[in-house]
Order: structure tokens, then sequence, then C-alpha cells
């Protein structure tokens, strides 16, 4: 079991969550018999979170409010935080106490480090797209190689002369 994908069947699940997250059914048939919870599964309920990042509840919906911590809302608007929610708010509340940055600073950093994420994905995706292209582009290559006519032969004499010379087999 890796760190990011917890399988959960349906008798289990966790303490004060849902029993499913944003992890898709892996059964067929339309019968779910198991499902994913991975670090962005919203599972957890503002006193749990708030107990698992050591901060008070209304800290939490102050971060909420100022968009530095964004959870899920269930269909009565209640929030659920996910793993990476609450380590999220652990990082907050370290620049804030530690570094001194205030919450608009954090709130920069956090847009800055969300975009250069963006833009890491983005090269990666461009990166794919050029080696794909560089492949096309060498089998282009060697089927127009291949086509080439093999009856004429460049004649290349010891004086460096520029004649060529075509030989046909005969038939």
């Amino acid at each position: 079991m890796n760190r990011d994908s917890i399988g959960v069947g349906l008798g289990e699940g966790l303490p004060g969550g849902p029993r499913v997250g944003r992890g898709a059914p892996a059964g067929a048939g339309g019968r779910a018999s198991h499902y994913v919870l991975t670090e962005d599964t919203p599972v957890y309920v503002i006193s749990v979170a708030a107990e698992l990042s050591g901060l008070h509840p209304q800290t939490l919906r102050q971060y909420d409010r100022l968009g530095l911590v964004c959870p899920d809302r269930t269909a009565g608007r209640g929030r659920r935080y996910s793993a990476r929610d609450i380590q999220q708010l652990r990082e907050v509340q370290r620049l804030s106490q530690d570094e001194g940055i205030n919450l608009a600073g954090i709130k920069r950093i956090i847009e800055l480090e969300n975009q250069v994420a963006a833009l890491q994905s983005r090269i990666g995706e461009l990166a794919d797209s050029l080696e794909g292209a560089a492949s096309a582009l060498q089998q282009r290559e060697a089927a127009v190689h291949a086509s080439y006519r093999r009856d004429l032969v460049p004649y290349q004499p010891a004086t460096q002369s520029s004649a060529l010379v075509v030989w046909r087999p005969k038939r």
C-alpha cells in the first residue's frame, strides 16, 4: 500500500467522516465493492481537522474565508478536509508562526506554488508532445529514405571529380 491511496471496503471507513471520497469504485457491473481514498479525498469534519492540524476550528474557518485552505463542501455546506488540506493548514501555521509571514503573504506564496506546479505540469505535457513529434519526424524521414531509388551511385575516383556514373543492371 502506498502513501497516496488507501483501499477501503464497504464495511470500513474513517470515524467521523464519509466512507467514500473522490475515488471511483473499483468494481464491475455498477456494484462497488472497493473504493480508493487518496490524500485529496475529503473525509475530515472541521473538528477533526482542527485537532489534526493543532489549530482552533475558528482559525480553520478564517483560513477558508481568506482562501488559504479551501476544503470541499458537503451537500449541506459543511466543510470536509482532506489529508492534503491538513498538511496545508500545518504549513500555513508554520509560515505564520515560525517565519513571521502575514496571511496575505502566505496566500501569495500558495498562489505562486500552485502556479509553479501548473507550469511544471504544462512543461511535462509539452515535453511529451515534443517527444511524440520527434518520433513522428524520424518515422517520416525513414520512410523517405526507404523510398530512394537505388540505381544511382556517385562515382568517387581518386582525383575527386564530380562525375556521376549511372549503373543499370541488365535484365
